[in-house]
């Protein structure tokens, strides 16, 4: 399992959702979110975050400002015994007011480009991997990149913007249980069929959904 990973958005899904936020202070984890990381980590999932961090762009806080935050993130996964294997952010965004950023680019979900970056800079398989967020971006960008994917779904998507890379692998109502679910598919003998069957259902709840 050396070369699978869990890969997480950052806020909304590893961290309660506040925007555009990059003060350690008002940092939390969301609930659940360290047994969650406690119980990939000890089934030999290696841990990374991957987040849009378009407030550079937006002058709502320096790059400079990533740094820290990236240190205090780390902290907290220590706090909860499990390394942070890496972290990416996308400073980008097309409608930015900070030329150097406000571009089009290949990092900004729901492109891949994070994650292949990953993969490539720490030996990755994607395919057996997940990628977990709270939004239907996330989702595309895990598909993309050849992740399996889990959708929080906690309520922060609104849009519900169909299309064939957005339907999630799985959708579970915390990090907690989309631990635990992937836990069951790591272990599931049969994982193929499972999943396929799942994948149907989900594929017929999220049309249900954006109905």
């Amino acid at each position: 399992m050396t070369n699978a990973a869990v890969l997480f958005d950052k806020d909304g899904t590893l961290l309660d959702d506040v925007p555009y936020n990059v003060d350690p202070a008002l940092m939390r984890f969301a609930p659940g979110a360290c047994e969650a990381l406690a119980l990939l980590h000890a089934h030999g999932f290696r841990l990374l975050v991957i987040s849009n961090q378009g407030g550079v762009a937006l002058g709502r806080f320096p790059f400079e400002a990533l740094a820290p935050m990236e240190a205090h993130l780390r902290g907290m996964f220590d706090a909860c015994g499990v390394p942070l294997a890496g972290a990416y952010w996308c400073p980008h965004h097309p409608a930015g007011t900070v030329a150097r950023y406000a571009v089009r680019c290949s990092c900004r979900k729901p492109q891949p480009g994070m994650l292949l970056r990953a993969a490539n800079e720490h030996g990755l398989d994607l395919s057996a991997s997940w990628f977990v967020g709270d939004i239907l971006d996330d989702i595309e960008a895990g598909t993309r990149a050849g992740c399996r994917t889990v959708l929080i779904d906690n309520g922060n998507e609104t849009l519900w913007e169909p299309g064939p890379a957005r339907i999630p692998t799985l959708r579970e109502p915390n990090l907690l249980q989309a631990a635990l679910a992937i836990v069951r598919e790591q272990e599931a003998p049969a994982r193929g069929p499972k999943l396929d069957t799942m994948k149907t259902a989900t594929t017929n709840t999220t049309r249900q959904s954006i109905a």
